[in-house]
């Protein structure tokens, strides 16, 4: 048999899942940091995967275990830079440094606490890491160093500012809201019309199956080589994909509602909010979903990292639920 076609050495799984336990604790710190650079939860959960693949190979190969904290979260922000570089351009300019004798309040900016992951957007990126390490997560200042690799009169200098730009933001009247872009730009581009009308009838029809418990039919709209992404467990694709459902099949209280997940950003998604049990006022978990020739090609089920749906119950994240008339969420 060739190599692509053998089982992985069930060494492999175990290692991951030591590894996986090993950095439990700080995923969700990893996570929040990552979701709020890029004013999304599922593009900070795809930066937060490819820093823990990276970090786990970088273990795989040292001779010592390195502190692990800032270990990941310097991964995590040379990572996130990469990403945004490529859409933030003009946001990602050296902050000047100021002089030393700035004073810096230590304690967290009760604004930066409070927002919402897209209110960061607004901030270049060396004024959003500074303030979210500081202010969101408690860092001290010469660990925001040590993550970023700044230097400390840069890191005052970003936390400075950036504190100050948030606070000047609260005081203004909110920007016209990013759906509301959306939405004209679709009027100027009718494929891009057409194509998000198409998705919101095709999740609507995955939605009524999944609340029928129409496990049969939904397994004839995927596609053959759907992939199946259990975040932080398990990948599959093809056939296997639809052994995915009994899972769901085995709940006897749950129901879906069809939304966009990350609705206050461009990069809002087609997804399931699933409540379980469906008396529940706040959804359990999210469920990605992505279209091709009108079946399913990827399903995303985040059931194993909780700190999503946290970040929406909390007002930080946003989930628009896009109901017909009639439904009920």
């Amino acid at each position: 048999m060739s190599p692509e076609g053998r089982s992985p050495p069930p060494e492999l799984g175990e290692a991951r899942a030591r590894f996986l336990e090993l950095v439990g604790e700080i995923r969700p710190e990893l996570h929040r940091y990552c979701a709020r650079l890029t004013g999304s939860v599922v593009e900070g959960e795809d930066i937060v995967q490819e820093t823990l693949a990276k970090a786990y190979y970088a273990i795989s190969m040292a001779t010592e275990m390195p502190p692990l904290r800032p270990f990941l979260f310097r991964i995590a922000h040379n990572t996130a830079l990469d990403v945004l570089r490529r859409y933030e351009r003009k946001h990602v300019d050296l902050v000047a440094e100021i002089p030393d004798d700035v004073t810096i309040d230590e304690r967290p900016d009760p604004e930066a606490v409070r927002a919402a992951l897209a209110t960061f957007l607004d901030l270049p990126i060396a004024q959003r890491s500074a303030v979210i390490l500081k202010d969101v997560l408690g860092c001290t200042l010469e660990e925001i160093v040590e993550s970023t690799g700044a230097s400390l009169p840069a890191v005052k200098a970003a936390l400075h500012r950036g504190r100050a730009a948030l606070r000047a933001r609260t005081e203004l009247v909110a920007p016209q809201d990013e759906r509301d872009r959306q939405d004209q730009q679709d009027h100027k581009d009718p494929q891009a019309r057409a194509r998000r009308a198409e998705e919101r009838t095709l999740l609507h029809r995955y939605a009524a199956l999944f609340n029928a418990r129409d496990w049969e039919a939904l397994r004839r709209f995927i596609a053959e080589d759907c992939r199946l992404d259990l975040v932080s467990r398990t990948e599959r694709r093809g056939p296997a994909v639809g052994e995915y459902f009994s899972r769901y099949a085995a709940l006897a209280d749950f129901r879906v509602v069809p939304g966009l997940l990350d609705d206050a950003t461009a990069t809002g998604q087609p997804a399931l909010a699933v409540h379980a049990p469906r008396a529940s006022e706040h959804p359990t978990t999210f469920v990605v979903l992505a279209w091709r020739g009108g079946e399913v090609a990827l399903i995303r089920d985040f059931r194993y990292v909780h700190y999503i749906a946290d970040e929406v119950r909390q007002g930080r994240a946003t989930f628009r639920a896009d109901l017909d008339e009639g439904e009920s969420a």
